[in-house]
């Protein structure tokens, strides 16, 4: 009998917070749009990679610019597989971590082509081989380069989804695999866009803006012990 109730308070649960998951996403794609496939929509899957890697614990604005001189000086992955990383390091060295993620973007680039046989792989498992690729980065390169359903996660997403109270978890990791279970499929595509927007202008880590939010009626502020 208590495995019954338990079963249906679960389902119950699940719908109410699918039901938020629509109202967020409907209102937070009105605010932002799909800004971030838009801009990569003109590159490669091979750029699109390296441009992800470079951009972990960086900001879009900061990353952007670098990777296009750095993809207007090695146009494939065979010619930044010979870059020597001295001469990467140069071109990156604005980005925070540039030491290693030189070595990360020469050795990904290898991989591709020693590999992969000059293809981007399309699959978890694959990407998750190349230096510097985890979880997070491994999804956005199946979902801006190859329109594969995925929920990259990154801090932004994290911290929002809590604060929501649609997961209640301790990683971005277990985030991922939480709402991987309530995001309907259809929202896979624009939940890493809209929330990571949502999380640069407004959902701040520290004071968040709330009296400007937009889903604010629809957030617990779990965590929030300062707010503007």
């Amino acid at each position: 009998m208590l495995s019954c109730k338990r079963f249906f308070y679960e389902k119950a649960e699940k719908m109410k917070k699918q039901e938020k998951i629509e109202k967020t996403i409907s209102i937070l794609k009105k605010n932002y749009g799909n800004t971030l496939l838009a801009s990569l929509s003109n590159l490669d899957a091979w750029k699109i990679l390296i441009a992800t890697i470079l951009s972990a614990r960086s900001k879009d604005e900061q990353t952007e610019p670098i990777a296009k001189s750095l993809f207007e000086r090695y146009k494939n992955a065979k010619q930044l597989a010979k870059a020597k990383k001295k001469d990467v390091e140069k071109i990156i060295k604005k980005i925070g971590f540039y030491h290693q993620k030189a070595k990360y973007i020469i050795e990904t680039s290898k991989l591709i082509v020693d590999e992969f046989n000059n293809k981007v792989p399309q699959n978890y498992e694959s990407l998750m081989k190349c230096p510097g690729v985890g979880r997070k980065v491994a999804g956005c390169v199946l979902v801006y380069a190859f329109g594969v359903p995925a929920i990259p996660v990154d801090t932004h997403i994290h911290r929002i989804s809590n604060r929501l109270g649609l997961v209640k978890t301790s990683s971005p990791e277990k985030t991922e695999l939480e709402l991987l279970k309530i995001v309907p499929k259809k929202h896979w595509f624009l939940v890493n866009d809209v929330l990571v927007n949502h999380g640069k202008t407004i959902c701040s880590h520290i004071s968040p803006w709330c009296s400007k939010c937009s889903i604010e009626k629809l957030c617990y502020k779990v965590g929030v012990e300062k707010r503007k």
